[in-house]
């Protein structure tokens, strides 16, 4: 059995990318093909447009985060990244400069066996960091990261893309997806399933209509004959979310029985929604061909 499938997609620069896909559907397998770990069985991965192995400097173009545990628990996190620095011929000071970008300065002279699995993905961001790269290849970054870790990888991720890297970005925290990239490449099953950008994404399933009244029994016998209505649901927090019609008709149409209105507006697919209609499940690249092989 393939574990990926005649996968081919394009990343670019400027955007951060989330990959995506359930647990199996071969998202770990495709970024280590990307990165020279796994050797496909046909086709290939290239960034910059040469093979991860043809690189020149590979340290100073791709940057990459696939396990937060490979490192020596007697190290200090500094002494951690002046051993990357030496190997990849990068000025020692540089393990300094990406521990203060990681907010990880405090704990520079603590031995990597006391940090928490949130710390350990900081560590790991800083590694990936070291020789300045334009690509970046992340898996499960958000891991064990706690809520305001969450936020600062979020800012973090979309400050690097802004300043014209290319970052691709696998993660199963749809929530958090949704919040952080710019596109989308989704997969089951080892194959592509949909390749695009978040906004044309949500707007291609379709919208809903938020409202939110004192009079939600007349709004619904006002809506009750109107054809477009393809469902009303009453939510727990009070809100009325209608499919089949525009924010406007909704409108006109409670302007005209006298309704009263407190909110209205436009609602898009939730990207949870459309993963889980996509894939057909609850579970959830650069260029491919085939292969599989407390944040404190």
């Amino acid at each position: 059995m393939k574990a990926v499938d005649n996968l081919s997609f394009t990343v670019e620069p400027g955007w951060v990318t989330g990959f995506l896909g359930p647990n199996g559907a071969g998202k770990t397998t495709t970024l280590r093909c990307v990165l020279g770990l796994v050797t496909p069985t046909a086709g290939g991965a290239t960034i910059g447009g040469k093979p991860y192995a043809q690189l020149h400097n590979p340290t100073k173009t791709v940057g990459a985060l696939l396990e937060a545990s490979s490192f020596h628990p007697a190290r200090t996190a500094r002494n951690h990244l002046r051993v990357y620095c030496t190997a990849s011929g990068i000025p020692k000071k540089r393990a300094d400069e990406v521990l203060d970008l990681v907010g990880l300065t405090s704990a520079a002279n603590r031995k990597v066996k006391g940090f928490s699995m949130g710390m350990r993905q900081r560590l790991g961001l800083a590694a990936a960091l070291l020789g300045d790269p334009k690509v970046l290849v992340l898996d499960e970054p958000a891991n064990g990261l706690d809520p305001e870790g969450i936020v600062w990888l979020r800012q973090f991720l979309k400050h690097l893309a802004s300043g014209g890297r290319t970052i691709l970005v696998s993660s199963h925290v749809l929530s958090e997806v949704e919040q952080t990239v710019d596109h989308v490449v989704i997969i089951n099953n080892g194959t592509l399933i949909r390749q695009d950008r978040m906004d044309t994404l949500a707007d291609s399933h379709g919208h809903a209509v938020l409202v939110r009244t004192p009079d939600v029994s007349r709004l619904e016998f006002s809506l009750s004959g109107e054809p477009k209505v393809e469902k009303l649901e009453k939510l727990d927090d009070g809100a009325v979310r209608i499919t089949g019609m525009t924010a406007a008709e909704v409108g006109s149409k409670a302007f005209f029985d006298r309704i009263e209105l407190h909110e209205l507006r436009t609602e898009r697919s939730r990207l949870e929604e459309i993963f889980f209609s996509l894939t057909g499940n609850g579970g959830a690249v650069e260029h491919f061909g085939a292969a599989e092989g407390g944040d404190k």
